[in-house]
């Protein structure tokens, strides 16, 4: 009997993670499209990036004094589906604001029609935990089965985003604890990212793939090796210079509906010194590192400057693209120099420097093979891993929890003292 009835809610389990699925996919897909939209409309008219200032504003005042919880973010999202083990309250049932799915939303299209250097799929993350925590409402789950949905939400939010369902899945596991997998949520987190990408792809919506063929050997890998142990400084760079610009932003400027606008008028100060390559989420950077072309070494620190401004002075937007963007031209850049393929070195270094940032490392990996096929497995296990050791044990989400170390000497077996 207790088979069956496990068996039972397995399967209602998986039926409810398909409709997360379809919801976060929907999601995902309304705002990429009003995202491509306003980014036209902005390339087009040049003059929209000197309102950036006057949207900071109503934008900062908008979470300041309605946002509530909903400043949280992603972190709200992470934290909200962690396990009783792991959670503050465990006996209280996730809250996730239902104001926080349209004020992302308008947050980050307000955002990117400005021009602020801030991302979209952190901005999908919360969209689609807000929207999952509405439409479960009349199913009246309990708090674990609740939690298991808002993880299927991150999964399909993720994989639909990216077009990359298995590291999608994988993605919600390991973000909410470094080195840690959460193993119940395996079933559905896969249900719903799987739903969320054919959704999207049904909606018309369809991610690149490309194919980029290695023939590696020990000397390229050695090489490798150089190019992880960059991306992993780099993410911690961004982790710490994060940290940095809200701490002093926050000592000077007392009224936080203000901050935003520091880093509104710091964007078009930087924008004047070095141009509008940086604005927005800086696609064709990433489309032309990907491409195979050789990028200047001033393009990932500029976007990285740019990034760090934006989201440090709390403009609403989220991180991933803006790492990927970071990462693929700091690997192009490198390519040169240490005689690599430039479209592999890019695209193993995209993933590395928002895996190690955001502490998945085994998701990114999975990431790249969907993306650029088998040979990348072994380049980008070797980036990869590599940035993740050398990255800060906190990452950009500040929900997520501590799990296993990093440093390999706290694992060894102390020695007797005679």
């Amino acid at each position: 009997m207790n088979l069956v009835k496990a068996a039972f809610h397995l399967v209602w389990m998986l039926v409810l993670a398909c409709f997360v699925g379809v919801v976060t996919g929907a999601a995902s897909w309304a705002l990429f499209e009003v995202l491509d939209q306003v980014t036209e409309v902005r390339v087009e008219n040049g003059w929209i990036v000197w309102l950036l200032p006057l949207a900071a504003l109503g934008l900062g005042a908008a979470y300041h004094y309605g946002g509530k919880t909903a400043n949280q973010g992603t972190s709200l999202v992470v934290r909200e589906s962690l396990p009783p083990a792991l959670h503050s309250s465990s006996e209280t049932p996730p809250k996730i604001p239902y104001r926080m799915a349209p004020m992302i939303f308008g947050a980050t299209t307000v955002a990117q029609l400005a021009g602020a250097s801030v991302g979209r799929e952190g901005a999908a993350l919360q969209l689609g935990g807000s929207l999952v925590n509405f439409v479960m409402r009349p199913f009246r789950l309990g708090t674990h089965e609740m939690r298991l949905m808002i993880v299927s939400a991150v999964a399909g939010a993720f994989g639909g985003a990216f077009g990359v369902p298995v590291a999608g899945a994988i993605f919600a596991l390991e973000v909410q604890q470094t080195g840690r997998l959460r193993y119940e949520a395996l079933a559905p987190a896969f249900a719903a990212s799987i739903t969320a990408d054919y959704f999207v792809e049904f909606l018309g919506r369809e991610t690149p793939l490309v194919n980029v063929p290695v023939a590696h050997d020990w000397t390229m890998l050695l090489r490798l090796v150089v190019v992880g142990i960059v991306c992993g400084l780099v993410a911690r760079g961004f982790v710490n210079g994060l940290h940095l610009v809200k701490k002093a932003v926050a000592s000077y400027v007392s009224w936080i509906p203000a901050r935003p606008v520091v880093g509104a008028i710091a964007t078009l100060g930087l924008m004047l010194l070095f141009g509008r390559d940086y604005l927005g989420l800086s696609l064709p950077l990433i489309d032309g590192a990907i491409a195979g072309e050789y990028i200047d070494w001033w393009v990932p620190v500029l976007k990285f400057v740019f990034t760090v401004v934006a989201l440090g002075c709390s403009i609403p937007g989220g991180e991933v693209t803006p790492l990927f963007v970071i990462g693929a031209t700091l690997g192009s850049a490198m390519s040169g120099m240490l005689n690599l393929d430039a479209a592999l070195c890019a695209s193993v270094a995209a993933a590395a420097v928002f895996g190690a940032a955001s502490n998945t490392p085994i998701a990114c990996i999975v990431l790249t093979v969907e993306l650029f096929g088998a040979d990348m497995a072994v380049p980008a296990a070797v980036v990869i891993f590599l940035a993740y050791t050398l990255s800060p044990r906190q990452g950009i989400y500040e929900a997520q929890q501590m799990g296993s170390t990093k440093d390999l000497r706290a694992s060894a077996i102390p020695r007797r003292q005679s």
